[in-house]
């Protein structure tokens, strides 16, 4: 797959490290635990979403837009990373914030809110039904239009065909990584929403015939309802990209151990692997995508799911700012 065939900005200038995690994984005594610190991609307060704005952003420049137009959750790393590209690259950008039954909006909340508004977000529109997403975004894309302005619109978590490609690089990054450490890793686990990243990987390591199980720890529903998500996301990929690659059903796997009561709904079980993960290895963890996560890996390694000598790639996708909105969690 030669991926330079695909317009890219550079948001981060050099490869995320890699680090092991040796107290951590002596404490648990199941496998080796490595992390790869893509919470320190570029753009602001870093995050996965980086990796897939590089190529969608590239793609909206491309088609001569000016305006960025996305969607998220009230506290959505997504939003606020496409907020900071759309200042690199000197655009505008509107946002559509979806409520949560637990959660309503505040203007003046901390967290990812108020980087919204210091990266001096255009305009904020708040809805209440995730089923009025479609029709909202449209919306702000007519007023755009209408105020003269080109949109680009960018669907949740930019999990589209061209947003994999940023995880496909990235999978192609973590085996020449690998080569260089001479550590192959047998399993590579990263959380799972929006589907992006997942497919991503799973996509990039059968490309460059990398032997690895990239495991999706579910942080919104149901194991059997994500695998179809990124199963769907995975051939659409590569229907519309005409990409030469066959992904057999049996690379993709999702657990649903840490969603608990649902998406951004804190559980005890979240709350002590961010402060175990801290207290053992200084490293932050989100109580919304790789807190719920890292519930997944120690659910499977209660279960005996590695063997003691296994290596494990946690992939940290960011997320701290959420930290910051319920610090009551943790105190």
């Amino acid at each position: 797959m030669d991926l330079t065939q695909y317009p890219r900005r550079i948001y981060t200038p050099a490869p995320t490290p890699v680090i092991e995690l040796k107290r951590l994984s002596s404490l648990l005594k199941c496998g080796r635990i490595y992390l790869k610190r893509d919470d320190l991609l570029g753009l602001t307060g870093g995050g996965n979403k980086t990796r897939k704005l590089e190529f969608v952003v590239a793609d909206a420049l491309k088609q001569g837009a000016d305006t960025l137009v996305t969607c998220g959750g009230l506290q959505s790393n997504h939003c606020r990373l496409t907020a900071a590209a759309a200042v690199k690259e000197g655009m505008k950008c509107r946002l559509i914030l979806v409520e949560e039954p637990h959660q309503t909006y505040d203007r003046e909340a901390s967290g990812n809110n108020l980087l919204y508004h210091l990266l001096g977000v255009d305009e904020i529109t708040v809805i209440k039904d995730m089923a009025d997403l479609d029709s909202a975004m449209a919306r702000v894309a007519e007023q755009v239009r209408d105020a003269g302005g080109t949109p680009y619109l960018i669907p949740l978590g930019a999990s589209t065909p061209i947003g994999c490609l940023g995880y496909i690089a990235c999978a192609r990054e973590i085996a020449a990584q690998s080569a260089k450490m001479d550590v192959h890793f047998d399993y590579v686990v990263c959380a799972t929403g929006s589907g992006g990243t997942q497919a991503g990987l799973v996509m990039g390591f059968t490309d460059a015939d990398y032997t690895c199980r990239v495991l999706g720890m579910n942080v919104s529903r149901s194991a059997a309802e994500q695998e179809v998500l990124v199963r769907e996301l995975i051939d659409r990929t590569i229907s519309e990209l005409g990409l030469d690659l066959t992904v057999g059903d049996e690379r993709i796997a999702c657990f649903d151990k840490g969603v608990g009561d649902g998406y951004a709904m804190p559980s005890a079980e979240m709350v002590r692997a961010v402060k175990l993960t801290a207290a053992t290895e200084g490293i932050l963890l989100d109580p919304v995508y790789t807190g719920k996560a890292m519930v997944g890996l120690f659910d499977l390694m209660q279960r005996d799911y590695f063997q003691i000598d296994d290596r494990i790639l946690f992939i940290q996708t960011g997320g701290t700012p959420a930290l910051y909105t319920q610090p009551e969690l943790f105190v």
